[in-house]
């Protein structure tokens, strides 16, 4: 576990400070929802949590050397407990959260904190978070449960108000680029200023989360900015064939451009509505159905189903034909 990684990503600074301060009080919270879209350092911050509770320095914590820091440091510290979605699953299993609670259930191995983590949270089945609701209502002593989710979940309010929530919102932009400029691999062969406006695309196209825009390939991200940006006025003037357009898209990095459309979808509903831009594209805005104008509920509807194509891209589904249809039932929300 590389729970110092955190101290590198100036954006949970702020967090930092006061769960430390907290810590300090001898207050720090027994559960904690973390909502943060991907890309932000939720799971280092959990880590960086997880090393402040178990750490066993007098002074400034987490220290990084001591016992309870190695252990973790080795992914073998008796007292941290971390669940998360098996590979291929869908869903979080009732079976892990019940080994979950019983593991916190028992006396901590190091006579400190124990705790618990659930990464994505959101994917808790129904009997999963039935289970972890009562050790929610009734925690054992010098515990510290954690989940994190992001902040369009459908965790029960019966878990999330039991909470303390902490939310992770992207940095500025220019807090962003330069920490990329930074942690990047340099190109010899570009420019500063390309290098700014290549990362400036490529966080645009991670919602604003630099971890994920660094996993992005920023050179290649403006080119398909452009191409994208041509294909839906192609789109919407009628001048493409949809079902080669579809074909084009699903043999170039298909999941890249559902999340581009998402983000394109969702500045046009913001612009729509007169608001100011978000990076939140996974979050939706919250209007009365009756109040939107056509324009604006086709859009929606478009962004729908863009997201649902995404989410069901694991499956064994026609990704082709259902990215067909999306075009084609999009052509008069791109249109306006």
């Amino acid at each position: 576990m590389d729970f110092l990684s955190a101290d590198s990503l100036p954006w949970l600074h702020g967090a930092q400070q006061r769960l430390r301060a907290s810590n300090s009080a001898q207050r720090l919270p027994h559960s904690l929802l973390l909502l943060s879209a991907p890309g932000l350092g939720a799971e280092q911050l959990a880590n960086w949590i997880t090393a402040l509770a178990l750490c066993e320095s007098l002074r400034s914590r987490p220290c990084g050397v001591c016992a309870s820091c190695q252990l973790l440091r080795s992914d073998s510290h008796p007292d941290s407990h971390v669940v998360r979605l098996e590979e291929d699953a869908h869903q979080i299993k009732v079976d892990q959260v019940r080994e979950l609670i019983e593991s916190l259930s028992l006396k901590s191995y190091r006579g400190g904190y124990k705790v618990g983590v659930i990464e994505g949270a959101e994917s808790l089945n129904a009997n999963g978070a039935n289970a972890f609701l009562k050790t929610l209502e009734e925690p054992t002593a010098n515990t510290v449960l954690m989940m994190i989710a992001r902040p369009s979940h459908r965790l029960p309010a019966t878990i999330a108000s039991r909470c303390l929530r902490l939310t992770l919102s992207p940095p500025p932009t220019e807090v962003a680029i330069a920490w990329l400029m930074a942690h990047a691999e340099p190109h010899a062969a570009e420019p500063h200023a390309a290098a700014r406006q290549s990362w400036h695309a490529a966080l645009g196209l991670a919602g604003g989360a630099p971890l994920l825009a660094l996993e992005l390939d920023a050179a290649g991200v403006a080119g398909l900015d452009t191409e994208m940006q041509e294909s839906l006025r192609q789109l919407s003037a009628g001048s493409v064939d949809v079902t080669l357009l579809a074909d084009r898209w699903m043999k170039s990095d298909p999941q890249l451009r559902i999340t581009w459309l998402e983000n394109w979808i969702t500045q046009r509903v913001h612009a729509s509505l007169g608001a100011a831009p978000s990076h939140q594209s996974a979050e939706p805005v919250c209007l009365p159905a009756a109040l939107l104008k056509p324009k604006i509920r086709a859009l929606f509807e478009l962004l729908d189903a863009a997201r649902e194509l995404r989410r069901l891209a694991s499956t064994g589904m026609n990704q082709q034909l259902a990215l067909e249809a999306l075009l084609l039932g999009g052509r008069t929300a791109l249109a306006n």
